[in-house]
């Protein structure tokens, strides 16, 4: 039996808009995957130890502030130290092109813009996240 796909949300940094990741969180709980939001104002390093410490497969970050390139690169670089490159990085925000090509050479699996589905997300993450099999 597989088990399900546990995936972490996060809303890292200072950035306050929340709708989109909760309505992203909902998407991904409704598909039937296990889903745990941190809520807002996250630090990279508490991302991280919530996402190991609940075993999730994936974290998915949502950024609207402008710090993606930041804060994306501190979460692959804590999941490295930790010893949890296993643990798949996706996420979304207002990024730039270049930016995302550079995202994606650092380790970030998908990045989604403004205007992706739902449906496109959760897609996405079946496809790509690979369940344990309990």
């Amino acid at each position: 039996m597989q088990a399900r796909i546990r995936v972490v949300v996060a809303k890292p940094g200072l950035d306050g808009h929340d709708r989109g990741v909760k309505v992203v969180a909902r998407a991904l709980r409704d598909a039937g995957m296990e889903v745990v939001y941190t809520g807002l104002h996250q630090t990279p390093e508490q991302v991280v130890e919530t996402a190991i410490q609940e075993d999730a497969d994936a974290i998915g970050l949502s950024i609207l502030s402008g710090a993606h390139m930041t804060l994306f690169r501190r979460v692959i670089e804590l999941l490295a130290e930790r010893d949890a490159q296993d643990i798949v990085v996706f996420g979304g925000g207002i990024i730039p092109e270049d930016d995302i090509k550079e995202l994606e050479t650092l380790g970030v699996a998908k990045l989604f813009t403004p205007g992706a589905t739902t449906g496109s997300i959760v897609e996405w993450v079946r496809a790509n996240v690979a369940t344990p099999v309990s």
